[in-house]
């Protein structure tokens, strides 16, 4: 697989979500080999956690599959750019690199409003790529607001 389809992978899941109206997020942790170490989409509804957001459970499901807290070596793709909050989670995990489809500009902890993947005040910091399959991510997240207008 390659960037593309690791991202399909999580268009997949923000379609999942949104059919369970959730904020359509999904996200894909893959091991620098090449292994799916963890899918989800945002959950914050269904499990009553505002924690619960496609990152977060991502990064529990990767630990829990390497029996590791400590992502090396991973990537993160994700279909929005990680909020301020996964991206504090993103670097405890040492992630090494996070790819995203579309800009948060509200809440964007990767660039937009803040950018924590940089902060070389941190403990690490993460390689970030934008811009994948852009049209598509920002397209499903408008549609899905605009339904609920």
């Amino acid at each position: 697989m390659n960037h593309s389809d690791f991202m399909r992978e999580a268009l997949l899941e923000a379609k999942l979500a949104a059919r369970e109206d959730e904020v359509p997020v999904g996200a894909v942790i893959v091991a620098q080999d090449g292994i799916v170490l963890a899918k989800t989409h945002n959950q914050t509804i269904a499990l009553c956690d505002p924690t619960a957001h496609a990152e977060i459970l991502a990064l529990r499901e990767a630990s829990r599959v390497i029996g590791n807290y400590r992502l090396l070596n991973t990537t993160l793709y994700v279909t929005i750019e990680p909020c301020i909050m996964c991206m504090g989670a993103l670097v405890q995990a040492r992630v090494a690199r996070i790819v995203y489809g579309a800009k948060d500009p509200k809440w964007g902890g990767a660039g937009s409003c803040y950018n924590l993947a940089a902060d070389t005040g941190l403990n690490h910091t993460i390689n970030v790529e934008e811009g994948l399959l852009e049209n598509e991510c920002r397209e499903l997240m408008q549609e899905f607001f605009r339904s609920k207008r």
